[in-house]
C-alpha cells in the first residue's frame, strides 16, 4: 500500500488553497452571470417601437406626445426583467397608491345579473374646458379597488377626467351573484351597461375607452360590434392585451418565457374566484354549471381547462374554440374608426411574441391606429425608477394621459361637423367651404 509521506503534503500544500480560491472565483462568477441573465442588466434602454401610418394626427401626436418617442427607462438594476416588473405589479400594483373617493353604482341586467361601477369625478377642470369622462375597463378578475387602477385614476382625475371603472362581473369580495354567470374574456354586456349609464347621466361628456390587458379584449370588441358604440368616444386606449383568445391559449402550454407556470398560478386565482360563487353558480335554476363541471374545476391546472368547463357555458357556447373565437376582439378591432393606440412589452412573459403580428398589421394598415412597442415593462408593470425604487407612477400611466390630451386637442381644434358625435358630411362640407358638383 502506498503512502503520502510528510514531504508529499508539503509539496501539494502551496497548490491547495489557490485551487479552493479558483473554485470559489468561478462559483462567485457562475452566480453573477445568472443574476446578468436573470435580471437582463445587459439589456440598453430604448425608446418604443412605433408602427403607424403617417398621416396629420399621427405628425401631430409625435409632436405632442413625446413619450411615444424617448427613451423608456426602468429601474436599474430589476427594471429590465419582464418577470419581475410582472410580479411586482402582481403583488403589490403599485408604490404608494392613492385611494380616490368614488361613488360605487350597480346596474341590473336583463339576464337577472348586477353590473356595477365606481365612479369618480374630476378634480378640476380639463385643459381642453371640455368634460371627459373615462371609462375604464380592468384586466381579469380585477375591480376599481387594484392599486393599479387606483393609480391611474388618481393621475387621471387630476388631469380634469372623470373616472368610470367596470368592477369585473364576479370580481368584488364582497359583492354576491345575483345571476349564475360571470365575467368572461369578451363579453361586453356590462362594460356596454356602464358606458350607456354614462352617456345618460351626463349627455355633454366625451367618452375615453381606457382597457388593461383583458380589458383590452373587452373594449376593443365593444366599439367593433356596433359602430353606433363609438359614438362620443374621443379615443381608445389598451394595454397589453393579447388580441385572440385562441392564439394566446396555444402559447400558455408553452414553456418558454415560463409562460405554462405563470399559466398554472392564474388558473388557480381563477378558480378560487369562481369557488368562492360556488352556492350563486350552482344554486340557480338558470344555471348551465353542474356538479360535474365543479369537479373538472377542481382537477383544472390551466385556464384552458376552467374555460372549457366553466367560463364557456355561461354563454352557452358548444366548444371552446368556438367561446375563443366568438370573444376574441381581433375579429372586431378592424372595425373601430376612433383613433387607437395599443400598447404592449416585449418581454410580457404573458403575450407571445406571435400575438403582437395582429396590432403590427393593424397599424400598418390602419390610418387610426398607433401601435406602441415598448422593449421592457412585463405585463402592466412599466415601472420606472433610478436604481432599486420604482416611482409611484408608471410610464404606461402617463403615457395613456398624455395621449388621450392629445387627442382631445386635436378634437377641440376640428371644424364643429367633425367632432365626435356630430359627423354630418354635409354639413361638414359647408362648414369648411367645400362644395360638390353634379
Amino acid at each position: 500500500m502506498t503512502t503520502l509521506k510528510d514531504g508529499d503534503m508539503n509539496t501539494f500544500g502551496p497548490e491547495l488553497p489557490a485551487m479552493f480560491d479558483g473554485i470559489r472565483l468561478a462559483a462567485v462568477a457562475t452566480v453573477l452571470y445568472i443574476i446578468v441573465r436573470c435580471l437582463n442588466l445587459k439589456s440598453t434602454t430604448a425608446s418604443p417601437e412605433i408602427i403607424y401610418q403617417d398621416t396629420l394626427l399621427s405628425r401631430y401626436l409625435f409632436k405632442t406626445c413625446p413619450m411615444l418617442t424617448k427613451e423608456y427607462i426602468p429601474p436599474l438594476l430589476w427594471g429590465k426583467s419582464g418577470h419581475l416588473q410582472t410580479a411586482l405589479y402582481g403583488k403589490m400594483g403599485r408604490i404608494n397608491t392613492p385611494k380616490p373617493c368614488g361613488v360605487r353604482k350597480f346596474l341590473p341586467m336583463q339576464d337577472g345579473a348586477t353590473a356595477s361601477f365606481d365612479l369618480f369625478e374630476a378634480r378640476g377642470d380639463h385643459s381642453t374646458g371640455d368634460d371627459i369622462t373615462m371609462v375604464i375597463c380592468p384586466g381579469i378578475g380585477n375591480h376599481s379597488e387594484k392599486n393599479y387602477i387606483r393609480t391611474f385614476v388618481d393621475y387621471s382625475q387630476r388631469q380634469g377626467y372623470r373616472c368610470a371603472v367596470l368592477n369585473h362581473l364576479g370580481a368584488l369580495p364582497d359583492m354576491e351573484l345575483t345571476s349564475p354567470r360571470m365575467f368572461t374574456y369578451g363579453c361586453t354586456w356590462e362594460y356596454a351597461a356602464m358606458v350607456g349609464y354614462i352617456k345618460r347621466a351626463f349627455p355633454e361628456t366625451l367618452l375615453v375607452v381606457v382597457g388593461f390587458s383583458l380589458g383590452g379584449n373587452i373594449v376593443c370588441k365593444f366599439l367593433g360590434e356596433n359602430q353606433s358604440n363609438q359614438d362620443r368616444v374621443l379615443c381608445c386606449v389598451t394595454v397589453c392585451q393579447g388580441y385572440s383568445a385562441l392564439r394566446a391559449q396555444e402559447t400558455f402550454l408553452q414553456w418558454d418565457q415560463c409562460r405554462r407556470l405563470y399559466n398554472f398560478v392564474l388558473a388557480g386565482n381563477m378558480k378560487k374566484l369562481i369557488l368562492s360563487h360556488r352556492s350563486s353558480l350552482l344554486g340557480l335554476s338558470s344555471s348551465n354549471i353542474g356538479d360535474a363541471d365543479l369537479g373538472r374545476l377542481y382537477a383544472a391546472t390551466s385556464l384552458m381547462q376552467i374555460d372549457d368547463s366553466i367560463m364557456r357555458k355561461f354563454h352557452g357556447y358548444s366548444s371552446l374554440k368556438e367561446y375563443y373565437e366568438k370573444e376574441s376582439c381581433v375579429h372586431y378591432i378592424h372595425k373601430v374608426t376612433v383613433p387607437l393606440l395599443l400598447v404592449n412589452s416585449s418581454d410580457d412573459p404573458l403575450v407571445h411574441q406571435s400575438l403582437l403580428d395582429i396590432p403590427r398589421t393593424l397599424a400598418e394598415k390602419m390610418p387610426n391606429v398607433v401601435f406602441a412597442l415598448t422593449q421592457h415593462g412585463g405585463h402592466l408593470g412599466f415601472f420606472e425608477g433610478a436604481v432599486l425604487f420604482p416611482q409611484p407612477l408608471t410610464w404606461m400611466d402617463k403615457v395613456i394621459v398624455e395621449y388621450t390630451n392629445a387627442i382631445c386637442h386635436w378634437e377641440k381644434n376640428l371644424p364643429a361637423c367633425q367632432r365626435s358625435g356630430n359627423r354630418d358630411s354635409n354639413s361638414c362640407l359647408q362648414s369648411t367651404g367645400v362644395t360638390l358638383s353634379g
